[in-house]
Formats: C-alpha cells, sequence, structure tokens
C-alpha cells in the first residue's frame, strides 16, 4: 500500500476526475480520494452536458486532451447543436447523457490510467507545515502525503439540503456531508461563505400522457464534442419533451411559499440568478401564466425523467399537487422530489490564475468550491488545476489562459479578478471575444499550446495539424477558382437565385448569405472533387472550418486586432510593485481592492470591479507609460 504521492485530489467529481486524470497523464504519482466509487463524476443535477457557452468549455477541454468530451459522446442519448440560427460565435453543442453509464465510463478511464490510483474514503483535514501543503487526513485516520493537493469538494463541504421544513445533512440525496475542511481553511485566513443550489423532482415516465407534451428530437449530424474522429455516440438516441405550468399550478406553488426555505428564513445563503427555482421564478415573474419547463431522459433505457425549469425546496406535498394540475402530469408518480443543498464556497480572489492558493503554496481548488455553477465550469477548473499541480511539483512554467484564448481563460480570470456574488455561470456574454472563441475552432487554439506542455499527445496533435492543412487548402481553391457565369447560371436559376452577370472568384459565391460551401459543391464540379479529397471521418467538420473563416474573416481579424491591444496592458507586470497603500492619489476603493487581491498586470487590475481608468491611468504614469 503506498502513502506517499505527488498530488492528492479530493474529491472525484468533474472537476477532481479532469484534475485527476490529467496530472497523472502528465507523469505525477496521483490520489484521487472520494467518498463512494460507485458516483464517480456523477451527474448530479440535469443529466446533460454543454449548453450555451458551456459546450465551448467543453470543447476546450476535449482539445486540451481532457476527457469530458469523449466522456458525453459516448454516453450521449439525445445531441443539439443550439443557436444555430445566430452566428458561429454563438453556436453551442449539449448533449443529454445517460447518467449512469457516463459515470461508469469515467471510473473505467480513471481505473486505467497510469500514474492514477483511488482510495474511498472523506478527507477531514489538510496537513500544512510552514505554509505549504504536505498531505491529507481522512476520516479512517489514514495520512497521505503529497507536495499538491487540489480540493473539489463541490458541494459537500459542510452540505444541508432542504425539503420544505426538512433539513438533511448531504452533499447529495443519500450521500454525507463533509466537514472540518472549510472550519480548517478559516483557521488558514480564507475568507469562505454559503452558496444554494437547487435540483428538480425525478419522475417515472410510466406515469407521463406523452400524448400531452411537445417532442424535441436531437440533431442527426456530425457535430459532437470530440475532436478525435473514432469518438462518436454510441447508444440510442431519445427524445426529450416539453410541457407548461398554468395559472393552478402557480396558485398552488404559491400556497406553499410559507414552507418555502427560500422564502421563510430558512435558506439565507446566495442562490442562483439563471436557474432559478420554480417558486422564485412565479413570484419574480409574476405576471406570467406558464413557465415551459423540459422532460429530459435520465438514460437509454431508464423510465426515470428530469424536470428541467422545476427546480424546488417546496414540500413534497406541494411539488406533487403542482405536478398533478398540468395535464401530462395528472397521475404522476416520482422517484423523488426536488430539493435545495447549501454548501461552502471559499472566495476565489485569493487564488491565482493558476488555482493555487495564494495563502498555502501547493494547494488548489477547483470547481464548485470557488463559488461556480455547472459541470463544464468544474471540468475546466479541473484540468487546469491538474496541469498547475503538475508544473507545482516538476518545477515547470505554469499554465493559464488568456482571456482571448479560451472561455476557460475567461472563467479562471473572472473568478480571481473580480469574484463572485452569486453561483458563476458561464455565458457568451462574459467573454469579449466570441468570435475567436468559437466551438468549431478550440482545437486551433488549445491543442498546440497543451502539446507543448506536455498532456495533448501526438495523435491529437498531428490531427490538428492535419486537419488544418487540409482547412486552409479548401480555403486556397476557393480564394483561387474562377467560375464562368455561363456554368454556373443554370443552376442558380434552378434553385431561383439570380445569375451572375460575369465570372466571379469562388469565394466570392461563398461569402453569400445564400451559399454554403456544400450547396455550391453540387454546382461546381472542381469543388465537389476537392471536398471529396478529404478526410472522410473530419470531411464536415473540416468545411464547416473553412465556411466560417471565409464568411466570418473580418470579423476575425477585427477582434484579432482588440485584444493584441489589450495584450499590452497583459504585459505589463505590476506585481510586487507597489504599496498600494501609499499611493493617495488612487481612489480610497481601488488601493483596498489592489491591495487585497494583488494583480499581476495591468489588464488585471482594469477588471477588476471598482478600479476606474483614472486609477489605471495612475498606476501607468507609475510604470512610466
Amino acid at each position: 500500500m503506498k502513502f506517499d504521492y505527488d498530488i492528492i485530489v479530493i474529491g472525484a467529481g468533474h472537476a477532481g476526475c479532469e484534475a485527476a486524470s490529467a496530472a497523472a497523464r502528465l507523469g505525477s504519482e496521483t490520489l484521487l480520494i472520494t467518498m463512494d466509487m460507485n458516483k464517480i463524476a456523477q451527474m448530479s443535477c440535469n443529466p446533460a452536458i454543454g449548453g450555451i457557452a458551456k459546450g465551448q468549455i467543453v470543447r476546450e477541454i476535449d482539445a486540451m486532451g481532457g476527457q469530458m468530451g469523449i466522456v458525453t459522446d459516448r454516453s450521449a442519448i439525445q445531441f443539439r447543436m443550439l443557436n444555430r440560427s445566430k452566428g458561429p460565435a454563438m453556436w453551442s453543442p449539449r448533449a443529454q447523457s445517460d447518467r449512469m453509464k457516463f459515470s461508469a465510463a469515467w471510473r473505467e478511464i480513471l481505473e486505467n490510467t497510469p500514474n492514477l490510483s483511488m482510495w474511498q474514503d472523506s478527507a477531514t483535514r489538510l496537513v500544512i507545515e510552514n505554509g505549504e501543503v504536505r498531505g491529507v487526513e481522512t476520516q479512517l485516520g489514514v495520512t497521505f502525503t503529497a507536495k499538491a493537493v487540489i480540493l473539489t469538494a463541490g458541494t459537500f463541504l459542510n452540505g444541508l439540503m432542504h425539503i420544505g421544513r426538512t433539513q438533511i445533512k448531504g452533499g447529495r440525496i443519500s450521500e454525507p456531508a463533509s466537514h472540518g475542511i472549510t472550519e480548517q481553511l478559516r483557521e488558514l485566513g480564507f475568507s469562505t461563505d454559503r452558496m444554494k443550489t437547487g435540483t428538480p423532482v425525478r419522475i417515472d415516465g410510466r406515469s407521463v400522457n406523452f400524448d400531452l407534451t411537445t417532442i424535441q428530437h436531437g440533431d442527426n449530424d456530425y457535430h459532437k464534442f470530440s475532436y478525435l474522429p473514432e469518438v462518436s455516440r454510441e447508444l440510442k438516441q431519445r427524445p426529450c419533451f416539453t410541457v407548461y405550468t398554468n395559472p393552478t399550478t402557480h396558485d398552488i406553488l404559491r400556497r406553499g411559499l410559507p414552507d418555502s426555505p427560500l422564502y421563510n428564513g430558512q435558506i439565507k445563503s446566495i442562490g442562483p440568478r439563471y436557474c432559478p427555482s420554480i417558486e422564485t421564478k412565479i413570484v419574480t415573474f409574476s405576471d406570467k401564466n406558464e413557465h415551459q419547463l423540459f422532460l429530459e431522459p435520465e438514460g437509454e433505457t431508464t423510465q426515470e425523467y428530469y424536470l428541467n425549469g422545476f427546480s424546488s425546496s417546496l414540500p413534497l406535498d406541494i411539488q406533487i399537487e403542482a405536478l398533478q394540475s398540468i395535464e401530462a402530469f395528472k397521475d404522476v408518480q416520482i422517484y423523488r422530489p426536488g430539493y435545495a443543498i447549501e454548501y461552502d464556497f471559499v472566495d476565489p480572489t485569493q487564488l491565482r490564475h493558476t488555482l493555487e492558493t495564494k495563502l498555502v503554496k501547493g494547494l488548489f481548488f477547483a470547481g464548485q468550491v470557488n463559488g461556480t455553477t455547472g459541470y463544464e465550469e468544474a471540468a475546466g477548473q479541473g484540468l487546469i488545476a491538474g496541469m498547475n499541480a503538475h508544473a507545482s511539483v516538476t518545477g515547470k512554467k505554469p499554465f493559464t489562459l488568456a482571456r482571448d484564448e479560451a472561455y476557460i481563460g475567461v472563467l479562471i480570470d473572472d473568478l480571481v479578478t473580480k469574484g463572485v456574488d452569486e453561483p458563476y455561470r458561464m455565458f457568451t456574454s462574459r467573454a469579449e471575444y466570441r468570435i475567436l472563441l468559437r466551438q468549431d475552432d478550440a482545437d486551433m487554439r488549445l491543442t498546440a499550446r497543451s502539446h507543448d506542455f506536455g498532456l495533448a499527445d501526438d495523435r491529437r496533435y498531428n490531427l490538428m495539424i492535419e486537419k488544418r492543412r487540409q482547412r486552409d487548402k479548401l480555403i486556397d481553391f476557393c480564394r483561387e477558382f474562377s467560375v464562368k457565369a455561363s456554368i454556373i447560371n443554370p443552376a442558380l436559376e434552378q434553385r431561383g437565385i439570380e445569375p451572375l452577370t460575369q465570372g466571379s472568384k469562388l469565394i466570392n459565391l461563398v461569402l453569400r448569405p445564400q451559399f454554403t460551401v456544400m450547396m455550391l459543391s453540387e454546382m461546381i464540379e472542381p469543388l465537389r472533387i476537392q471536398i471529396e479529397q478529404l478526410d472522410t471521418d473530419r470531411r464536415d467538420e473540416i468545411v464547416e472550418a473553412a465556411e466560417i473563416l471565409m464568411k466570418y474573416e473580418g470579423y476575425i481579424e477585427r477582434e484579432k486586432m482588440t485584444a493584441e491591444k489589450l495584450h499590452r496592458l497583459e504585459n505589463i507586470r505590476i506585481a510586487d510593485k507597489f504599496d498600494y497603500s501609499s499611493i493617495k492619489a488612487l481612489s480610497t476603493e481601488a488601493r483596498q481592492k489592489l491591495e487585497r487581491l494583488k494583480p499581476e498586470t495591468i489588464a488585471q487590475a482594469s477588471r477588476i470591479p471598482g478600479i476606474s481608468p483614472s486609477d489605471i491611468n495612475i498606476l501607468l504614469l507609475l510604470m512610466g507609460r
């Protein structure tokens, strides 16, 4: 039995799995501690991965050699590309997963990863000496030593669940909470607080009248999460269904408000604004007569359904009565009610961009412990924490991502420079450079960087290089090939499109909104031949990537120029150069926040809420700029 490791990861949720997998594959002897080895990468809430901006994060994880995209594709029972009616910066992949098979796939990966061991137990205390982490003590009385520890405890730190006035200690339903770590962190000087999240009722599909629902099928095309060509959707695809609440539903829910932990003072912590409970919806949007709900299958064969949009901590009888007021659920049977959960989190402004804590060397935080919500946000943090924990114990240069490189870079920068006043959820609107952070090109942005660090393997890197070569060859062909009006006009007229008056370069047709490259390939034989020469397994993906670059070239170049200007501020380092409290020209708020957060660059300082442009100009002046 081994008790000494390079890195210990506490918690096997989405952050912990990515952290442990990355650290071990990089070569660090890694131990993953989890309370229950049958709940690895548990989908505690929604059985889905991706969505608006979240899908981009998953593609970034995959591009860097993480596992979430692979696991999602292999366990997917429905896939959809959201926002296809908008520009490509907004396209966001999302998949329903078989919850049990998602977890099983992750466990199989972890159990067969070299350098990775697992231990079923609860961590109760960090071993810290002289401001450096040295290991972990567990509930079973075992002490494991390590040079770095990654805390990914999710909702388990002093977790407390609420169903009406009933309170149950735990991190998930039927799972115990974790005690001791938060108290120790406070003793070390960390600032902690409480957050609240919730989950909906789980419904027995046999009790639903599906004839009274609206069916919602998934996409059946080439899109997926992983860039690896051999990874695909293997399971039977299942539809989702939509229903609506009604005024009677709302009346029943209002009747339960006096017993709602959210409204009777029982819950005092911060809840998610962007994923509100059904009781919050009827209070906040009191003028609305209905709210849309999504009935989503939890697996390939199960009858268990997740009712998206109906998160609640109301008493059990109110939840059931409200559901029965919806025609499709008149005879509803449930597996368990919805509930709210309160848990501890740590102020993320106490972290560096590597996710290492400023107070304790070698201690990293990732996931909901940093005040975020969502599997994808957690997994992205876990990957970066695992890479940097490995860098910490091996003396490698840290790995960080800028805001114009990745949504993960935006996420971490927001956390460490701005902090959180509610559970943080990623949106495309949070990223200044959305057109540069598209879901289609995460591999072009990040695979080479991860390969240089040592995580993305040679095969993944070579696949990216070959894809880029084929993409650019197709773009060059479109720029150079001339289309004669007499050749293409009959096809245009047949489709009701205005004919050309003279010949044109092919790219000028690609730039027209009514054309796609695939549509033009049906009219132009040489283009069809060019496309047929692309890798069969990745043909559609390569064509889409080329088409986006051609159609949106102007927007992309303009955003690159803006990002390059920002990099000038990112390169002006101010860490440890000022005693902010002595700079009287700065506003009082600026002095206090700069002294507390200690930004590393002028750009980071400029993103801190409360730091004005005049404060930044004073710092630049003092830097001789």
